[in-house]
C-alpha cells in the first residue's frame, strides 16, 4: 500500500476559507479515487494559513484490471460474401486492439471480449490533481501575474510525493518538488523524502501542520497560563477556531489592562477583546472578569514585551471609547432613550423602532393574560417591552451591535429598573442561535416571542418572504427561537391567533400573508423536531394545527412513534383512500340495513383525545368493527341515500383518526 503527500504552499490564507477548503479537498479527492476505482484507507486534509495539504493512505498501486464485452457490428456487415472481415470488421479490430480469434457471433453481432488494463495510480494523480485543487471555491478568489487560472492566494510551492517517488504537477503557474517552507520566522527549503516525515519535519521547522493537535495545543497553552494566575478562561468555539486557522506555531503570552476598564459592563470588555482582537478573556472563581487576557500570536521566539506592548495599546484604545459611551449614556435613564428610538426606521413602510415597541407592548399584553400571568408579572412584561429597544439609541450599542440587550439590561439595572425586567431586556433575543438557551425568565420568553413573530409577520407582510439562502431580518431564527421557547417552557401560545394579532397589528396589509406564516412556521418547527424524530411522523401530526398547540403536538409525535399495530394504520388508510373528497357529514342511523354498519356507529364515539396514549388504544379498539365492516357492507350502495350515509359514517372515523394523525403519511409496519 502506498501514501500520497499533496502541499500547496500560499500566501495567508482568509481563515474563513480554511475549514471549508479542507471539506473540499477531502470530498474532491475521495470522489477522484471511489470514480477511479483506486482503493484507499484514509484521506487526511490539514490546513495552517500558509498551506493546504492532504495526506493519502492505504493507496493500491493501480486500478484494477477489467475485462468486458464490446459489441461490434452486424455480422453481414463485418465480414464479406466470402467470409472475410470487411473494412468495418477489421476497423472493430483495431478499435479495441484485438485479432480475428478473439471474436465471436451472438445474436448475428460480432462481440469480443477485451481486458482493460488499469492506470497506475501515479498516473491519475499526476493527470487530475491540479484539477481537483482548482476546483475549490470561496469567496474573493483571485488572478496573479499573468495567470487566468484563479485561486484564493497566489502559490508559492507544491509538493507532490507518492511513497518516496516524486509525481510532478502543475498548479497554475508552479511546478512541484519535494521542497516545502517552515515558519516564516524558522527553518527555509524544507527536503521531504516521504509523506511518513512530513509532519515532524514541520514540527522541527515551528509548523503545527494538523489544525486538530494546533487547536488542542492552543487550547493547552490558554489553560497553563490560566492556571498560573488562579484563573480560567471561557471562550466561544468561533474564537477558538479563528486563531486556530491564523497561526502556524501558536505562542500564548498573557496581557494586562488597567483596572478601571472593569467598571464597565463585562460584556463589552469581552466583546473588546474576543470579537474585535481576538483575545481570549479570564475570569475568576466567581465567573467575574479580571484584568487580564490571553493572546495567541503566531511566533516564533521569547521576546514578548513588544507583542505585549503593541496588544495594550490596542486595546486601551477600544476600552476608553467603551468607558466614555459607557459614562455618557448612562447620565440618564433608559426610559429617556424611547423617544430617540422614533428616529431609527425599523423596516420601509413599517414605521419607526418606537412603533414596533408599541406594538410588542400590545402582543406582550395579550401573550401575558393568555398564559395566566399574575397581574405583578403582566406589568413586568409590559415594562421589558416597553423599554427592550430603547438601547438601541444608545453609543455604545452603535458601536458594539453585537451587544444589543446585554447594553440594555446593564442599562436597566443603573437606572434601577426592576431586575427581573432588566433580565428580560437581554434575554428577549434569545436563543442567539440555534444551539444557544432560550430565556430563562417569563420577561424574556414573552417579550421575546413577540418580537420574533412581530419581525416574521412584518417581513411577510412587506413581501419580502425568505427564498432559497435570503433570509430577511433573521426569520428563520426567529420562528426557530419562536418554537424553542414554547416548547422548552411548555408554554400554553396559540401561534395561529397570536399571528392573527399581530398582522392587525401591522400598519401594512397583504393577501394571504397569514396562510404563508403559519406555513413557514410549521415547517420550521417540522426542521427543529426532525432531529429527534421521523419527519413523516411530524407531517402526518401537523394535518391538526399543530400551532395552536405545541407542546400538544410535541406529545401526540410521541404518542403515533409508538404506534405498532399494522391493522390500525391499513384500516385508517383503507378509510382515508375511499372517501377522497367526498364530505358527507350527516348520519341517520335508521338508514342502517346491516348490524356491520350499526356496531361501527355505535363503537365510534366523541372521547378526550389529551390523553394520546389512550386514544390511540380506543383506536385501535375499532379494527374488528372496520374489518367486519369493510367485509360485509358496501359503500357504493345504488341507493343514494344509502351510500351517502354509508359515506357519513366513515367521515366521522376519518375525522377520528385525523385528531391524532394524517395515516396516509405513516407506513404499515
Amino acid at each position: 500500500m502506498s501514501k500520497y503527500l499533496l502541499e500547496i504552499g500560499v500566501e495567508e490564507l482568509p481563515y474563513k476559507f480554511i475549514p471549508s477548503a479542507i471539506e473540499q479537498l477531502k470530498n474532491g479527492f475521495s470522489k477522484f479515487f471511489e470514480e477511479n476505482k483506486v482503493e484507499y484507507s484514509d484521506i487526511k486534509v490539514m490546513a495552517t494559513p500558509r498551506r493546504l495539504a492532504v495526506i493519502v493512505s492505504g493507496l493500491t498501486d493501480k486500478q484494477p484490471d477489467i475485462e468486458k464485452i464490446v459489441k461490434g457490428p452486424v455480422k453481414k456487415v463485418a465480414y464479406t460474401e466470402d467470409g472475410k472481415l470487411s473494412p468495418a470488421g477489421l476497423g472493430f479490430l483495431k478499435k479495441n486492439n484485438i485479432s480475428e480469434s478473439d471474436i465471436y457471433i451472438e445474436n448475428d453481432y460480432i462481440h469480443a471480449k477485451i481486458k482493460i488494463e488499469g492506470k497506475r495510480t501515479a498516473n491519475l494523480i499526476q493527470d487530475n490533481a491540479a484539477n481537483i485543487v482548482l476546483k475549490l471555491q470561496g469567496p474573493h478568489f483571485m488572478r496573479w501575474g499573468n495567470n487566468d487560472e484563479k485561486f484564493s492566494r497566489p502559490i508559492r510551492w507544491i509538493v507532490s510525493i507518492l511513497d518516496d517517488k516524486q509525481i510532478p504537477i502543475t498548479i497554475i503557474d508552479k511546478t512541484s518538488s519535494n521542497i516545502t517552507r517552515g515558519h516564516r520566522f524558522s527553518k527555509q527549503n524544507i527536503v521531504i523524502n516521504s509523506p511518513d516525515e512530513y509532519i515532524e519535519k514541520l514540527k522541527d521547522a515551528c509548523v503545527y501542520v494538523d489544525q486538530e493537535e494546533r487547536k488542542a495545543k492552543i487550547q493547552a497553552l490558554i489553560k497553563q497560563e490560566a492556571d498560573k494566575l488562579n484563573a480560567k478562561a471561557s471562550y466561544s468555539d468561533d474564537l477558538l477556531e479563528e486563531v486556530t486557522y491564523i497561526c502556524e506555531y501558536p505562542i500564548a503570552v498573557v496581557c494586562e489592562f488597567d483596572k478601571d476598564f472593569l467598571t464597565i459592563p463585562q460584556e463589552v470588555a469581552v466583546t473588546v477583546m474576543e470579537v474585535h482582537q481576538r483575545y481570549f478573556a479570564l475570569y475568576d472563581n466567581n465567573n467575574k472578569l479580571i484584568n487580564k487576557f490571553i493572546t495567541v500570536t503566531n511566533y516564533v521566539g521569547n521576546e514578548f514585551e513588544n507583542i505585549r506592548a503593541g496588544n495594550l495599546r490596542v486595546i486601551k484604545a477600544r476600552l476608553d471609547d467603551a468607558v466614555f459611551f459607557f459614562k455618557e449614556d448612562t447620565k440618564k435613564p433608559i426610559e429617556s432613550y424611547l423617544e430617540n428610538i422614533k428616529g431609527i426606521t425599523f423596516q420601509k413602510g413599517l414605521g419607526s423602532m418606537y412603533d414596533k415597541t408599541l406594538r410588542l407592548v400590545n402582543l406582550s399584553e395579550y401573550l401575558a393574560k393568555e398564559i395566566n400571568a399574575g397581574t405583578n408579572e403582566i406589568e413586568t412584561i409590559k415594562r421589558t417591552a416597553l423599554l427592550c429597544k430603547a438601547d438601541l439609541a444608545t453609543n455604545l450599542v452603535f458601536e458594539f451591535t453585537e451587544l444589543q440587550g446585554f447594553i440594555g439590561a446593564d442599562y436597566a439595572r443603573v437606572s434601577g429598573e426592576n431586575p427581573r425586567v432588566a433580565e428580560g431586556i437581554k434575554e428577549h433575543y434569545f436563543p442567539l442561535n440555534a444551539d444557544s438557551e432560550t430565556a430563562s425568565g417569563i420577561e424574556g420568553q414573552i417579550t421575546g416571542i413577540a418580537d420574533k413573530i412581530d419581525t416574521i409577520c412584518a417581513v411577510f407582510a412587506g413581501g419580502k418572504k425568505p427564498t432559497g439562502s435570503s433570509d430577511p431580518l433573521g426569520v428563520r431564527r426567529a420562528a426557530l427561537g419562536i418554537v424553542k421557547t414554547i416548547l422548552e417552557h411548555n408554554l400554553n401560545i396559540d401561534i395561529e391567533n397570536l399571528t392573527l394579532k399581530t398582522l392587525e397589528l401591522l400598519p401594512v396589509k397583504k393577501d394571504g400573508c397569514y396562510e404563508d406564516v403559519i406555513e413557514f412556521i410549521t415547517q420550521r418547527l417540522i426542521i427543529y423536531l426532525s432531529e429527534y424524530y421521523p419527519k413523516n411522523i411530524l407531517e402526518a401530526c401537523a394535518v391538526t394545527s399543530p400551532l395552536k398547540d405545541l407542546c400538544g403536538y410535541k406529545k401526540r409525535v410521541e404518542a403515533v412513534k409508538t404506534i405498532n399495530n399494522p391493522m390500525l394504520i391499513e384500516n385508517a388508510n383503507r378509510v382515508i383512500k375511499i372517501l377522497k373528497d367526498n364530505s358527507a357529514s350527516n348520519i341517520n342511523p335508521a338508514l342502517f340495513n346491516t348490524s356491520a354498519e350499526k356496531d361501527l356507529y355505535n363503537a365510534i364515539k366523541d372521547i378526550d383525545t389529551s390523553d394520546y396514549t389512550a386514544y390511540i388504544k380506543y383506536l385501535e379498539s375499532l379494527n374488528p368493527y372496520i374489518t367486519k365492516f369493510f367485509d360485509d357492507v358496501l359503500v357504493m350502495d345504488k341507493d343514494e341515500a344509502v351510500k351517502n350515509n354509508r359515506i357519513a359514517l366513515l367521515t366521522k372515523l376519518k375525522c377520528g383518526y385525523f385528531k391524532l394523525a394524517d395515516f396516509s403519511k405513516l407506513q404499515v409496519l
